[in-house]
């Protein structure tokens, strides 16, 4: 099959946000769009705190409200882009492994995410975190707009450091510790095709004596300039290969997630690596990468590396 933008739908406002970001990205990329559903799903034995056991849906009934969601979002998508090649499919199975091989051959999965909602709590969903810590393809997780329960943007918002342009910045998350090739190269191309700034946050930590009150100022500068010119021999090649795309790089002190977070409200994308490795209790993430997925107001994509 054709290299497509797919999207993994399961009704919610958030999974029909993340098709209508995806099939913007379709057209950016020249690609067709296939919208995606598993069938197959898995209840709880017993519903929390009732002790009742939740009744499972014929399997003919789960099938037919497949094909009936995969035809309302290709309806609502072909609307308002009618020349957009839209592709569908019912997959038999569970979410994950479904997800997880239709994402093969995808340029790139968009899956929807309802963050962190100040109402009840809610982090991630245990299908797209799942799906996210074990995909080898681009992951992007788009957060649908529900007023009254989404957290109210920081007081100190990026706009008043970053004006926006007419069109919303590219965010980088940057770890110059390892840097990665193929999250960077995300990055300036996702930036190129929007004809958007790419604005690049890399956050660094002060040796530990800092904090002893024994640094000097001089030091202090010496080690700012260090990393900034690391920064720059960094992107140097990227610049050189893609000179349309206007770059602003900063180097933060501390932790970039939070400065990741507060940039994503006037950002088009924000995009970060996640290393391919296991952690004790399951794929691992990275707390830059969670704090994101709980919080961030655009959409994040998650690029997978070695």
């Amino acid at each position: 099959m054709t290299h497509t933008i797919t999207v993994g739908l399961d009704g919610s406002p958030a999974s029909l946000a993340a098709a209508d970001w995806a099939a913007h990205e379709a057209q950016l990329r020249d690609l067709p769009l296939r919208l995606v559903t598993a069938w197959e799903w898995q209840a709880p034995a017993f519903t929390p705190g009732t002790g009742a056991g939740v009744p499972v849906p014929p399997s003919d009934l789960r099938r037919a409200s497949a094909q009936h969601l995969l035809a309302q979002a290709r309806a609502r998508v072909g609307e308002a882009r009618p020349g957009l090649r839209i592709d569908t499919d019912e997959i038999p199975g569970l979410p994950v492994p479904a997800l997880l091989k239709a994402a093969e051959e995808a340029e790139l999965l968009a899956l929807g995410s309802r963050g962190l909602s100040r109402a009840a709590g809610y982090l991630l969903g245990s299908v797209s975190h799942a799906v996210l810590a074990s995909c080898e393809r681009p992951v992007v997780l788009v957060r649908a707009a529900e007023h009254g329960e989404e957290e109210a943007p920081p007081e100190t918002s990026a706009r008043e450091v970053f004006p926006v342009s007419g069109h919303p910045d590219v965010v980088l998350g940057l770890n110059l510790n390892k840097p990665n090739d193929a999250v960077i190269d995300f990055a300036f191309d996702t930036a190129s095709r929007r004809s958007a700034r790419l604005r690049i946050i890399h956050g660094w930590t002060l040796p530990p004596y800092y904090y002893g009150g024994t640094l000097m100022p001089d030091l202090n500068d010496g080690m700012v300039e260090q990393v900034r010119s690391e920064l720059s021999d960094v992107l140097r090649p990227w610049q050189d290969r893609y000179p349309a795309v206007e770059v602003h790089a900063q180097a933060t002190i501390g932790g970039a997630g939070h400065h990741l977070v507060d940039a994503s409200y006037d950002a088009a994308l924000v995009v970060v690596g996640r290393q391919n490795r296991r952690a004790a209790v399951g794929a691992h993430i990275g707390p830059v990468t969670q704090a994101l997925l709980h919080h961030a107001a655009a959409p994040v994509a998650v690029i997978s590396h070695d």
